[in-house]
């Protein structure tokens, strides 16, 4: 029951991703040229996004189960540190230079072209590397 409500999930966000423009990489990156040609349209579904989301917020402060009865996860760590900041750095230059972050180059896989796969090589390297370069910079 876990994987179908799992599987509708995902059609979902999927669907939004495809409808809201998110899987179009020159949308994307004219929401993300604020010095050129902007395009203000994604705002609309970063409200869409975060006002849902603060209301299930709400919701699930005052629940002890999901509701498909699971647990929910543990947060490990709520501190704005050094980690944070170079991880979010380097999402936002990658974002901003293929046009995908990882949910919507899933989504679009199937009419992504030649260069989609290899945003996904990259993106798979990437989380192979990362506890690598972690270490390495005792983050």
């Amino acid at each position: 029951m876990r994987n179908l409500w799992a599987l509708i999930a995902g059609m979902f966000f999927g669907a939004g991703l495809f409808t809201s423009g998110m899987t179009d990489t020159q949308k994307v990156q004219g929401w993300l040229d604020i010095f050129g040609g902007w395009d203000p349209t994604l705002a609309f579904v970063l409200g869409g996004a975060i006002l849902p989301m603060a209301v299930a917020w709400r919701i699930v402060a005052r629940r002890e189960k999901t509701f498909i009865n699971g647990d929910f996860p543990n947060v490990s760590n709520t501190r704005i540190d050094k980690s944070l900041i170079i991880g979010s750095v380097i999402f936002g230059a990658g974002w901003a230079l293929a046009g995908l972050c990882p949910g919507p180059s899933l989504a679009s896989i199937t009419y992504g072209g030649s260069g989609l796969f290899v945003f996904l090589a990259a993106l798979i390297a990437g989380m192979y590397f990362a506890p690598v370069v972690r270490r390495g910079l005792r983050l």
